[in-house]
């Protein structure tokens, strides 16, 4: 497929395909400007992060409240805490093959729909097993929405503007940890009855999710997988055309139908394989280190405050650091990425946030002193989101080819999320055993690893996901196949001989 430039961005104007010759599908994508259509689509899959969030570290807060109502274990807490998280593991695997099979639009609502149901059951719960088990359904919901959300806004966004699209979806994620912040504050605030408190909580995860059901039945399927996998131009040209409002409209028809990946083909192709271990792996490992302390926040706050503190105030501190520190490192990714580069982001945010937990874990007396302790861990807030709390995710959904993209996305996804619930189970065993301290140093330990894992994965600002994947070198190759066997045809038939019979072209591998 030509690879012909389609943009207006130094006009600004719409690209209509006239004037200019054939222009292909993902040209068009690659050079449409910044428009209201990206902005509708940041929003359908933003409200999902920001219910993501929200569901994931409201648990910390409730959680303190059902441990004592309940007289739960050490263990059961952790359980509480993490099942979410597991679900998720298993959610983002299993939905991101699906959607790699069946396309992103027909799964894309049906993991917010989960969601909301098992939001509302979790807020009902009679009992510590029954609530153990909703949790882990939510979860299921939350793993799925990572691998359709990243790649549906990736596979709609611009090349210049890719990594600002997707981390203003991820970016969502912040406001909805503030939300359970306030949320958990006001209630405890006002006197609500601790049985009532974190049932609301928990109920309330369900609103932003139900809010976005019916956009997303609305959202087209992903023009890139028409094209690619399904092999349908015309009808991802014209969903394209509609959905954009003709911003982007491509009027190139491509010769060659490219053919589909299978999961052998993904996983033994040596260049997917590298990128995968470093997408996961890099994952994995933050999100060990970060989940652990995000979730047990309000414990390790409340810890540092003293005895006397009460969950209110470890509430409000953890607000005003999260607000200061973590929210504008949020949105500065998001500003910034695609300068300074998606890769090299996250080579900046591993090791100052490995620092700040480092710090914190051996300097004497830091855990005992509220300033410096609030200062650290806001700088280790600040640069696991202008970094590789939101790079992470950002990658995963660039370096994979589109048969396979969310297959990749949900690994990474999936992996990272199986960190996660170790993290946070494991969190409270070490912090008991080796204390808060011991327990942030070996978070710096595992910040080194996911800088040292990150290398394996190719800087992607600025290229085209084809560029990036080498999805242009298979087609180019198809092209090239069926352009000679159309030539050797067309010279057996003047010859009297009979033509040649298509044959497939190679396969998407990408040696």
């Amino acid at each position: 497929m030509a690879n012909r430039a389609a943009s207006n961005e130094s006009g600004g104007g719409a690209n209509n395909g006239s004037g200019g010759g054939a222009v292909s599908l993902t040209a068009a994508m690659d050079g449409a400007p910044f428009s209201l259509f990206h902005l509708k689509a940041i929003y359908t899959s933003g409200m999902g992060f920001f219910t993501d969030a929200y569901d994931l570290f409201i648990i910390g807060t409730a959680s303190a409240l059902i441990t004592k109502q309940w007289h739960l274990s050490t263990t059961q807490t952790g359980l509480i805490n993490s099942m979410t998280l597991l679900g998720a593991f298993i959610g983002a695997i299993v939905y991101g093959r699906i959607a790699d099979r069946v396309g992103r639009k027909k799964i894309y609502g049906l993991e917010a729909a989960i969601m909301v149901v098992a939001a509302l059951l979790s807020a009902v719960s009679p009992g510590v097993v029954w609530l153990i088990a909703f949790r882990f359904i939510l979860g299921l919901g939350v793993g799925g929405d990572y691998p359709v959300s990243a790649v549906l806004m990736t596979e709609y966004a611009n090349r210049r503007d890719r990594g600002k699209m997707v981390g203003l979806v991820f970016a969502m994620q912040a406001l909805g940890t503030m939300a359970g912040y306030t949320v958990g504050l006001a209630l405890l605030s006002a006197g609500v009855n601790h049985d009532a408190a974190w049932r609301i909580m928990l109920a309330l995860g369900a609103v932003p999710a139900a809010a976005v059901l019916y956009s997303r039945r609305r959202m087209p399927e992903s023009p890139r997988f028409l094209a690619r996998v399904v092999g349908d131009e015309r009808q991802a040209q014209q969903s394209l055309a509609e959905y954009s409002d003709r911003v982007v409209v491509a009027t190139d028809t491509p010769t060659v139908k490219p053919p589909r990946m299978t999961f052998s083909e993904f996983i033994t192709n040596r260049r997917y394989l590298l990128a995968l271990i470093g997408t996961a792996g890099s994952w994995f490992v933050f999100d060990y280190a970060y989940y652990g302390n995000a979730v047990s926040a309000p414990v390790i706050v409340k810890t540092v405050l003293g005895k006397g503190a009460t969950i209110e105030q470890s509430l409000a501190f953890n607000l005003i650091v999260f607000a200061v520190a973590a929210v504008p490192g949020y949105f500065l990714a998001a500003a910034f990425m695609d300068r300074i580069g998606h890769r090299r982001l996250q080579l900046i945010g591993f090791p100052a946030m490995g620092l700040a937990f480092l710090l914190i874990g051996v300097v004497p007396g830091v855990t005992t002193a509220i300033t410096p302790f609030l200062l650290l861990f806001g700088m280790s807030y600040f640069f696991a989101e202008f970094g590789p709390n939101t790079t992470t995710f950002v990658l995963s959904a660039e370096v994979f080819p589109t048969g396979a993209r969310t297959t990749g996305h949900g690994i990474s996804a999936g992996v990272a999320k199986l960190g996660a619930f170790i993290g946070v189970y494991l969190f409270p065993h070490i912090s008991k055993a080796f204390g808060i301290s011991g327990a942030l140093t070996f978070a710096a330990g595992m910040a080194v690893v996911g800088m040292a894992l990150t290398f394996l994965i190719p800087e992607t600002s600025q290229r085209s996901l084809d560029d990036i994947s080498g999805e242009h070198e298979v087609l180019a190759e198809a092209e090239r196949v069926v352009a000679g066997a159309s030539a050797s045809a067309s010279a057996g038939a003047s010859a009297g001989s009979p033509s040649l019979a298509p044959r497939r072209v190679g396969g998407p591998s990408v040696a």
